[in-house]
């Protein structure tokens, strides 16, 4: 158990834990007047994709260590840990959502928060690997920016697979997207960890 803490403590996860429940809080405090929220079953409040990313975005925080060198001649196996980890990024993420949607207005379905949630934990982890753990954070809020500042894509597949953060529950080719984006993501995390 000494070993999770000491992990826990280097990877920041006090600090991102924190960040993640200032914003639900403060998602919470602002519409906790509003209504019901999101009216149709399948609506999505824009709100969702910048609350996931900004949870996403802490955690990504501690995707490395402080000293990349202690972390490669640690003798435990980094893989599993690194995959739990960025799992566990998006678990929260999501999970802070769904307990603000718990208590207060409706803004997306949990199917949708999930799906995001997964992908956004996977362009982080990957975000990792290619730009280091400090610039982590890119990837997911660089997707966010294109999902909400870009042209209305075509309804096909490819659109589909680009736009899968703003499409309503039970559309294959997104939730597929954030499938591959997770396992892609995480894998590559868990086998290369993040870049030196």
């Amino acid at each position: 158990m000494r070993w999770l803490m000491l992990y826990a403590r280097s990877r920041q996860v006090s600090t991102s834990a924190a960040a993640v429940a200032l914003t639900a809080l403060v998602v919470w405090a602002f519409n906790r007047g509003g209504g019901t929220g999101a009216m149709d079953a399948d609506a999505i409040n824009p709100i969702v994709y910048f609350v996931l990313a900004a949870g996403v975005a802490a955690g990504s925080v501690g995707l490395g260590g402080q000293d990349a060198a202690l972390d490669r001649t640690a003798a435990i196996r980094w893989a599993p840990r690194r995959a739990a980890h960025a799992l566990l990024i998006g678990v929260v993420a999501g999970a802070a959502l769904l307990a603000v949607q718990a208590v207060g207005p409706r803004f997306a379905p949990t199917e949708v928060v999930v799906r995001d949630t997964a992908g956004l934990a996977g362009l982080a982890a990957f975000g990792a690997v290619v730009c280091g753990a400090h610039l982590a954070w890119t990837l997911p809020t660089a997707w966010l920016a294109f999902a909400v500042f870009s042209p209305p894509l075509p309804p096909n597949t490819v659109g589909k697979a680009f736009g899968w953060m703003s499409y309503p529950p039970g559309t294959e080719a997104s939730t597929w997207t954030a499938v591959g984006l997770l396992v892609t993501g995480a894998g590559v995390y868990a086998l290369v960890g993040p870049r030196r």
